[in-house]
């Protein structure tokens, strides 16, 4: 199943002997080119894991304020030209990737004297840091490290991406009413309703419910593992990191 995102027009532009298209080839191809498209597709996988990396400098201790101009200044730093030209091709994860390098970065970061010249006249990203504060003091109180909570964060992310892929699936095969009504199932929200209540809900036979339910799940086990595809260098590594993020949700 294909991801309609910017990846895909990424995919679109590369010849047929340049590398798949993952997370990984949208860092590559930022690394190797000067084009604005490469860029614009490396800003457009920046927003995706923004709020990991912003949950993770908070969790350092660092001011809401301070934590904003931090994370902004760190993707300005990442899109900034010739920043990943030397990117190992043994690479590994990627969210290992980027809280590595947030971490480099905050070692780095010295003067704060210099956050009113933050971002060297670049246009800064979109970041909704505001929701992204209200949010962040919903998190769950726990004296869990902040690496734990970034991995946290970034499983939630990817979750939430694997349920908009599969939603808008449905939604273009016109079962958007279905998907709304059954999505808890796929994150043990279905509440008190039985499968026999949905089925007279929805005009449909018991059986059928638990049929549709069941495909439902799996295809969203496959919209997760084509997410998480996207973020390993070696397909063998999937089973492993999705073991490793739902491990950070328990």
């Amino acid at each position: 199943m294909s991801k309609p995102s910017n990846d895909s027009r990424l995919r679109q532009s590369q010849r047929p002997d340049q590398f798949a298209t993952t997370h990984w080839s949208v860092v590559l191809a930022a690394g190797r080119r000067t084009s604005t498209h490469a860029r614009r597709s490396l800003a457009v996988l920046c927003q995706g894991y923004w709020y990991p990396l912003y949950c993770y400098v908070r969790r350092q201790g660092y001011s809401a304020h301070d934590a904003q101009d931090l994370t902004q200044e760190f993707f300005l730093r990442l899109l900034a030209k010739n920043s990943l030209s030397d990117v190992c091709p043994e690479r590994g994860r990627f969210r290992a990737f980027l809280l590595a390098a947030l971490k480099h970065f905050l070692s780095n970061e010295r003067d704060r004297a210099r956050a009113k010249k933050r971002g060297g006249g670049q246009k800064p990203l979109s970041l909704d840091f505001r929701g992204a504060e209200e949010r962040f003091v919903l998190e769950p109180v726990d004296e869990s490290t902040p690496e734990k909570i970034y991995d946290r964060c970034c499983a939630v992310a990817l979750v939430e991406s694997a349920l908009e892929r599969l939603e808008t699936d449905y939604r273009r095969s016109g079962k958007g009413p279905f998907f709304e009504r059954f999505k808890g199932t796929l994150t043990g929200e279905r509440g008190a309703s039985t499968y026999d209540d949905l089925a007279r809900e929805l005009g449909m036979t018991t059986g059928a419910v638990k049929v549709a339910v069941h495909r439902l799940r799996k295809r969203f086990r496959r919209c997760l593992r084509d997410e998480i595809a996207q973020t390993v260098s070696d397909p063998a590594e999937v089973d492993d990191e999705l073991r490793d993020l739902f491990g950070a949700l328990e």
